[in-house]
């Protein structure tokens, strides 16, 4: 049978554009698609939500990719190995405490299981807004606003497009991409402090592996912190190409949603 570039195409289209339309409406929107990320994805659509990842670059699963300096291999503690066996992983300890895993295999099989799972991934899309809504007299987060990668990158001038979402994990890392337009465009404060972003602090990676747990929680009605970008937001520390603590702020802020959306 000769093929046709046409069906080709029509097939693409068709099955894409039936993904998309089917998240037109999510029980949780994730935003950035590092370990944090894939791990809370995976865990709420294996217990049936809708679930949808949105990441800007071309490929998922953030900076874990190349482990340390390039150098593709991370640490994971006692406390979150747990979860990469869970995966399927074969860990290796080090020395007492501190297990060892090949990154890319790591990556690959988080991605996979949130695939397997039911997560929708959308690549090269970004968030560039949040839609904002007063419910019974408090202002929440209801939604994003997002555009093709290549538009944003070009700088182009074409508008974006609308879902809806029951909550949105913020899992942008370092920089907080999300919050910092809440903030930037709306009169609100966070959950924090000064109400603001509280910043990332240097490198310390015993507080910051604990902190990335602690700190994962709803910072605003609607959106929730996980990850580096947790630690970012309260104003802990960094914690380099050690994993546990991003694996675990994962599995927090899954079940704490999936907590919220049951009640």
């Amino acid at each position: 049978m000769a093929l046709e570039e046409r069906i080709i195409t029509r097939a693409i289209a068709a099955k894409y554009f039936e993904k998309f339309t089917d998240c037109l409406d999510l029980d949780v929107a994730v935003v950035g698609g590092g370990p944090s990320g894939l791990t809370a994805s995976w865990k709420l659509a294996e217990q049936g939500f809708k679930v949808a990842l949105f990441e800007r670059k071309l490929s998922i699963g953030g900076g874990m990719w190349g482990g340390g300096m390039t150098w593709n291999y991370i640490v994971v503690q006692e406390a979150g190995k747990h979860i990469l066996e869970e995966a399927g992983l074969d860990l290796e300890e080090y020395e007492p405490g501190y297990f060892t895993v090949d990154a890319v295999t790591c990556t690959t099989t988080l991605a996979s299981k949130a695939c397997l799972a039911g997560v929708h991934v959308f690549n090269c899309m970004s968030v560039e807004d949040v839609c904002i809504r007063e419910i019974n007299g408090e202002k929440r987060i209801t939604g994003l606003v997002i555009n093709s990668s290549p538009v944003e990158l070009a700088g182009l001038h074409v508008d974006p497009l609308v879902l809806d979402a029951k909550h949105v994990i913020e899992a942008t890392g370092h920089d907080t991409e999300v919050l910092k337009t809440l903030l930037r465009k709306n009169d609100v404060r966070l959950n924090t402090p000064s109400g603001g972003l509280e910043g990332e602090q240097s490198m310390w990676a015993e507080i910051a592996e604990a902190n990335t747990v602690t700190h994962t929680r709803e910072v605003f009605p609607g959106i929730w912190v996980a990850g580096m970008a947790a630690n970012a937001t309260y104003g802990s520390y960094r914690m380099g190409p050690v994993f546990g603590g991003m694996l675990l702020s994962g599995v927090k802020v899954a079940q704490d949603i999936s907590d919220q959306l049951r009640s």
